[in-house]
């Protein structure tokens, strides 16, 4: 299978990759599209003519969201709905509430390096969220997705899925120490791998399955990280947050990458093999389909416990 590239790299933003395509009677979710690359990456779907549910946790920053969106781009049909994905419950009535198809599902919400946190269910608080929360709207919305006949689902990873295999026997991290790059990392990885599967069952019914990372943003995802590394951090190139939207914008809605799935992609193009001690790439275990298979039997048991 050889690498799938496109004319757009690490400076192209948002508008640019969805200039001139219409999504006119195209239905969108995007999470966590009250902040960070959510709101560009909600802005631009509606730009296009998209109809966009913005699921949020806090739903008052989400309804001036949608209301600087519809403004911005005088798109009316920009609505807001709320969503913990911590919180299976939460995600069942999110979906269970859902009516019609859905062309567009962008996994986009996250929680990053954050302390040890975990849920009612004793779950790791980021791998609850950044995997479980995401694969279990992606599955309760199953139904409206392969009703459109040719969805797609964005799930946003991160470089720092490096750091990191997903650990089956441990998870949440209840026999080995707790570390919040670790269980990040983990998670990150787990949103690859969901890609991958996923693009192997939903395959039969025109759903694509995608993963990527946005670049580095400056946005409230890195509240829990250090000042000191944040300063680090100043020698890298910050990307903006229409830059950082580009590439979900780009597998959620390009005809680019019609019929493209199961890969993972870095600045709008599909990221090349890690090369040990680099931070660009993709790891081989995120790819790998036993892997995959095996984290979605497990994922589906724990949602099922609930």
């Amino acid at each position: 299978m050889s690498r799938f590239t496109t004319p757009f790299g690490s400076e192209s933003t948002a508008a640019e990759v969805i200039a001139g395509v219409d999504l006119t009677g195209r239905r969108a979710v995007v999470t966590g599209g009250a902040s960070g690359i959510g709101v560009e990456t909600a802005r631009a779907l509606a730009g296009a003519g998209a109809e966009v549910t913005l699921a949020v946790r806090n739903t008052a920053a989400g309804e001036r969201v949608a209301a600087q969106i519809i403004e911005s781009t005088g798109n009316n049909h920009v609505f807001v709905a709320p969503i913990e994905l911590a919180d299976p419950e939460s995600v069942r009535a999110f979906a269970g509430s859902w009516t019609g198809p859905l062309h567009i599902l962008v996994n986009n919400a996250g929680v990053m390096a954050e302390p040890l946190n975990r849920t009612p269910q004793g779950w790791e608080h980021q791998f609850a969220t950044n995997h479980l929360g995401h694969f279990g709207l992606s599955l309760g919305l199953y139904d409206a997705l392969a009703a459109a006949g040719d969805a797609r689902v964005v799930s946003v990873s991160s470089s720092a899925h490096l750091r990191s295999d997903v650990h089956p026997d441990d998870f949440h991290f209840e026999h080995r120490p707790y570390e919040p790059w670790a269980a990040y990392g983990q998670s990150k990885t787990a949103n690859i791998l969901f890609a991958v599967e996923a693009a192997e069952r939903w395959a039969a019914d025109g759903i694509v399955t995608n993963a990527l990372m946005p670049g580095g943003i400056r946005t409230a995802l890195q509240r829990h990280v250090p000042a000191d590394m944040q300063k680090q951090w100043d020698q890298y190139r910050w990307k903006t947050v229409e830059q950082g939207a580009a590439t979900s914008v780009l597998l959620a809605a390009s005809p680019l990458v019609q019929g493209v799935t199961g890969r993972y992609f870095e600045d709008s193009n599909e990221a090349l093999p890690n090369v040990a001690g680099e931070n660009t790439g993709v790891a081989p275990y995120a790819l790998d389909p036993e892997s995959a298979t095996r984290l979605w039997d497990l994922s589906e048991k724990l949602l099922a416990q609930v």
